[in-house]
């Protein structure tokens, strides 16, 4: 039997073209913000592309392509 808990990760975890499905959010300061850029519960979110320092990243979710940086990615949960 697999726990929940060993298919949960963050989405700054990912590396280009994996998606998942965000979860949840750690950071409560920045979930409306992340919100209101459609990074809900349920969605699909896909990583297109890295920085070349890692930093910012930019994604795929909800027919929008967004730049996040690590901090936001870092509180972002996906279930994969």
């Amino acid at each position: 039997m697999v726990s929940l808990c060993s298919i949960m990760k963050k989405l700054s975890d990912l590396k280009i073209g994996e998606t998942g499905v965000i979860h949840s959010f750690e950071n409560d300061e920045i979930f409306l913000k992340l919100m209101e850029m459609g990074c809900i519960p349920g969605e699909t979110i896909r990583v297109e592309q890295i920085a070349p320092l890692g930093d910012p990243i930019s994604i795929s979710v909800a027919g929008y392509q967004l730049s996040l940086r690590n901090d936001e990615a870092e509180s972002i949960i996906i279930t994969q």
